[in-house]
């Protein structure tokens, strides 16, 4: 069916949603600039990412029916309301010196605008893309994970040359922008929309939905909760990971700080650029071996990395892990839609999304309480690949799933049976 909407540029605005709201994660740079300016503790400062990613996973899980029901421009919208407010309030709750209000704007609004705005291109995307899934969403989830490298410098040089306020009304004017023109060109394909000049039925890459389920029913099904468990365990680790790289590159492999640093850097390259090569790769190896094959990389290089002292390779195998944990992120809609359908794959995509609002408190909690325990990343490590072991033994039993799932598909059988399974 044609359609008068090109989809890479509606690929284009998912980028530019999530590229809005992937500032979030360059949210240390205000860290000390607070600190030093306010006289707010360090786990004051701190918290205001906390509760921006706890929201972000609450919204995601509780506003998914709304993406759904509203479609992709309404719910960007939304998203660009919360998320452009939640920055300018930020900005005055700097001006009053209210931490309360700082956690109320960035952390509650801001939050709810990340995970409405997270959610609104993916399942988009994947019904734009049904011969490149992966791709696709790879494409925008990738933004997310580049967008700190792209704020980091700005917001910088606008918090040296003006202010901390001023740069958070400055993010919120342009994020406006942005997400605004973002929201307004996204929209659903028409039914039975297919691209043209592609053919789904002979595309290798693009392969039939083997059911459609809502997200009521998906939940009722043992697969959501493997998928929501490889997920959990992937970011868990990962994050861990992200949260101590560099004194644990400093203390394993002797960087130096600076080294370090430049090392924290490249891994923003890694995870942003793991995103859509991995999401990419899961066109063509299928979801369900990819996610295998990232738990068997990470089981090896979890029990290695406290024996590597040599630098470069460390960093290699850090590098690595990074772009497993984006392609986690990435890879995941997509594998939804394979096992549940595009129906409502952005409520469904919600309530996984959980699993990171659960990994973020967990991965950084274990990594810090071992090493106070021991004070050594050793255990550390090996506890998390103890985890991707599990992790890789989940990959295995949705096969049991989704095999049964392919009989039932061929044999014609009544959906009511396929979501049983």
């Amino acid at each position: 069916m044609k359609t008068k909407k090109n989809r890479w540029l509606i690929a284009l605005a998912g980028v530019g949603i999530h590229i809005s709201i992937g500032s979030v994660y360059a949210w240390s740079v205000f860290t000390a600039p607070l600190q030093a300016e306010l006289g707010w503790s360090l786990s004051n400062v701190s918290f205001t990412f906390s509760l921006a990613i706890l929201f972000l996973g609450l919204s995601a899980a509780f506003m998914g029916h709304f993406v759904e029901a509203k479609g992709p421009r309404i719910s960007g919208l939304v998203s660009t309301g919360f998320f452009a407010s939640g920055l300018a309030i930020a900005g005055f709750a700097v001006q009053i010196e209210s931490l309360w209000l700082l956690y109320l704007g960035y952390g509650a609004l801001g939050g709810i605008g990340l995970g409405i705005g997270y959610i609104t291109p993916v399942s988009t995307l994947v019904k734009w893309f049904p011969d490149r899934r992966g791709m696709a969403t790879g494409l925008a989830i990738m933004g997310f994970g580049f967008a700190a490298m792209l704020a980091s410098p700005a917001m910088e040089f606008m918090i040296e040359a003006f202010s901390i306020g001023a740069t958070f009304y400055v993010l919120a004017g342009v994020y406006f922008v942005i997400m605004l023109l973002s929201s307004l060109y996204l929209e659903k394909p028409p039914e039975g929309y297919q691209p043209e000049g592609v053919d789904l039925e002979e595309k290798q890459t693009a392969k039939k939905d083997l059911v459609q389920l809502t997200a009521n029913e998906a939940v009722k099904t043992r697969r959501f909760y493997f998928l929501w468990l490889m997920l959990f365990i992937n970011v868990t680790c990962g994050i861990a990971i992200l949260a101590v790289a560099s004194p644990m590159a400093q203390e394993i492999a002797g960087l130096s700080a600076g080294a370090a640093a430049l090392m924290v850097g490249l891994m923003g390259v890694f995870n942003g650029g793991g995103r859509l090569v991995w999401a990419t790769v899961s066109d063509y190896l299928g979801r369900p071996n990819v996610y295998t094959l990232f738990f068997i990389l990470q089981i090896a290089l979890f029990l290695i990395l406290p024996s590597v002292t040599q630098a470069l390779i460390f960093q290699m195998m850090l590098f690595v892990i990074i772009s497993c944990y984006g392609g986690g992120f990435a890879s995941i809609p997509a594998y939804i839609g394979d096992i549940f359908g595009t129906k409502q794959l952005g409520a469904i995509h919600g309530y996984i999304l959980t699993a990171w609002a659960a990994a973020g408190l967990v991965g950084p909690y274990i990594s810090s309480t071992v090493y106070e325990a021991t004070q050594s990343y050793t255990l550390t490590l090996y506890i998390f690949a103890g985890m991707f072991v599990v992790a890789f033994l989940i990959s295995i039993f949705i096969r049991v799933d989704i095999k049964k799932l392919e009989t039932v598909a061929k044999n014609d059988s009544e959906p009511e049976l396929v979501m049983e399974n």
